[in-house]
């Protein structure tokens, strides 16, 4: 496991120019949100010798996404990597948001790719996700904000519920970003940080989701994950997580302490998670959901006029029926 990419080790300088480039073993894509005109949304594309999937990822908390550096080889994975840079960091334009609109970015870049990558896929709608540390965080959330997307998910050290992750920041290094991220505290309005929360919408769980943590980690709690696995558990979902903690593994450093040989079997569940599921996964025709901000899905998207609100539909398909509660305003639209 490259470790590297789920700390901040790799920040990067913010660029002047926004054009795309290209090299036999990577590109660097410029694509438009479909939330916020006049963005340029930034993701690395690292392509496979042979077909695959798109397995998608997020950078780390203060990070932005690798280089593009053509003296690394060409993956031997079975996938067709994104790495998406979040709005505000180096390569692209806009403000962070944590878990706002910046995971319909993931969503576009996704979109982008399997229709202009198609020739390096063998299946366009089978898609996975794999993140740390931040990138954890946007894993839970991606996960419950776009239940069918990816057929599975790897979150690893990630934060379930952002409003605790704030109230337990001692040092203040997230905490400071959480406010003009968010734009307020858990205590001016508790639910801006509820909808950017994955454990908050685990009922809408449908993807296997794989997720380990180490047991002493300091910037990251474990707790975050035990709280996102007591959660899916409560919500009749416990059977599609599957939790790896790390004893003694956890310092400043996500995997301080830990060996070669735990971190490439965090690698080897990731995989295997990612083995269980290849085929494409839709909501069922009806039920009832957890709208954090938004939800798209196969069926259906619904957004809530502020990405801080959370509500809830109770859907069916066959009967043409979608009935969204606890939000006054809200953008519904059938797939």
């Amino acid at each position: 496991m490259n470790a590297d990419l789920y700390g901040d080790s790799v920040r990067g300088e913010k660029v002047s120019v926004y054009e795309n480039r290209y090299t036999p073993r990577h590109d660097l894509i410029y694509y438009e949100s479909s939330v916020t005109p006049g963005l340029k949304l930034a993701m690395r594309v690292d392509k496979p010798r042979t077909k695959g999937y798109i397995l998608a990822s997020t950078h780390g908390w203060h990070m932005t996404i690798p280089s593009l550096d053509e003296d690394v080889p060409p993956t031997e994975e079975p996938y067709l990597r994104i790495h998406v840079d979040m709005r505000g960091r180096a390569y692209s334009t806009g403000k962070p948001d944590c878990n706002g609109y910046e995971l319909i970015d993931v969503y576009d870049a996704v979109r982008y790719a399997q229709k202009h990558y198609a020739d390096y896929l063998l299946d366009p709608d089978v898609v996975y996700y794999e993140g740390g540390s931040g990138g954890g965080g946007n894993g839970f959330a991606l996960a419950v904000k776009f239940p069918d997307l990816f057929s599975a998910v790897t979150a690893l050290c990630g934060i379930s519920d952002y409003g605790e992750w704030y109230e337990n920041d001692s040092v203040g290094e997230f905490r400071d970003e959480m406010e003009p991220w968010i734009g307020c505290t858990p205590e001016e309005n508790r639910t801006a940080y509820d909808s950017r929360s994955g454990a908050k919408g685990a009922r809408n769980l449908i993807a296997p989701l794989f997720t380990a943590h180490g047991e002493t980690d300091v910037r990251v709690s474990a707790w975050q994950a035990r709280n996102f696995v007591s959660c899916a558990k409560a919500a009749g979902k416990g059977d599609l997580v599957s939790y790896w903690e790390l004893p003694g593994v956890g310092t400043r450093s996500h995997w301080g302490n830990a060996t070669e040989e735990q971190l490439a079997e965090i690698d080897r569940r990731s995989e295997a998670n990612r083995a269980s599921c290849r085929r494409p996964l839709t909501v069922p025709e009806r039920g009832k959901l957890t709208i954090l901000g938004y939800l798209y899905t196969k069926r259906f998207i619904v957004r809530l006029d502020s990405v801080d609100d959370v509500g809830e539909i109770e859907y069916d398909c066959a009967a043409g029926t979608y009935v969204v509660t606890g939000a006054k305003r809200y953008t519904l639209k059938v797939l």
